[in-house]
């Protein structure tokens, strides 16, 4: 049985004190959560220490960074590497998320090497796919996410694709109006799962897949009722503490 996951990427949100307030409440509200589902907190870089010291030494909800360098240290300012991230403790991190890609140009290349160097440190990568509406409207989404999956994870070794989350967005289904139907985001998700088969085989039936398209609420159970879904990368609404756990809820 595949692991069920719903992690929130906070993105650039909150302050330190309002992220140990939401994490309190998180906490708070574990009674929530399924057995067997896996919560996981993504807050800014300032927020890590911190949280990872109010979560203690449990291992759910876990905590991930947002990102992470393509280097493994030196004159990088502003940067901050894999090795970092690993002694907070972090155990995940959010690598290929689609504002990456966009606002700061971040190529399958370099993509790659963060993957390594953060696995080499023992962090588990969410790697991030998506095409943009563009990409939709002209019947090329097949194509885009077999592309960035061959180009990054299908270069990894079966021990280390054994360690990846993958999360599949939809981007053109992000904040724009449009919205991904449920069949919409299993027959990707499905696809994802037949591509990465052809590398892996039977790993691939055992590898976490989750939805990042404005996932909330109101959607989460019809969502997470496909065969292929196996949980949420949760944006806007993983900021309130009661819409995050009634989406872990809706495993339920």
């Amino acid at each position: 049985m595949r692991e069920k996951i719903v992690a929130g990427n906070w993105k650039m949100n909150t302050s330190i004190e309002e992220g140990r307030q939401l994490v309190e409440d998180i906490l708070a509200g574990m009674d929530r959560v399924p057995e067997g589902v896996s919560l996981i907190v993504a807050p800014p870089f300032t927020h890590l220490f911190l949280i990872a010291h109010l979560l203690g030494n449990r291992k759910n909800p876990g905590l991930a960074a947002q990102n992470c360098a393509d280097k493994k240290s030196g004159a990088y300012t502003g940067e901050v590497s894999a090795s970092m991230l690993a002694s907070v403790p972090c155990g995940y991190v959010i690598l290929g998320h689609s504002e990456r890609r966009e606002y700061y140009a971040e190529t399958d290349q370099t993509l790659l090497e963060k993957i390594k160097l953060a696995l080499s440190e023992g962090l588990r990568p969410i790697f991030c796919v998506g095409e943009v509406l563009e990409d939709r409207e002209s019947n090329m989404h097949f194509q885009v996410i077999s592309s960035q999956l061959r180009e990054v994870l299908c270069q990894l070794g079966p021990e280390d694709f054994k360690k990846i989350i993958v999360a599949y967005e939809p981007v053109w289904a992000i904040g724009t109006g449009n919205t991904a139907t449920s069949d919409q985001a299993q027959e990707m998700h499905a696809f994802i799962r037949a591509f990465l088969a052809e590398t892996f085989g039977d790993l691939a039936e055992s590898t976490p897949i989750l939805y990042g398209g404005s996932c909330k609420p109101s959607n989460a159970r019809d969502i997470f009722s496909q065969p292929d879904v196996d949980g949420g990368l949760i944006g806007g609404a993983s900021l309130k503490a009661d819409d995050f756990l009634a989406i872990a809820g809706s495993f339920a």
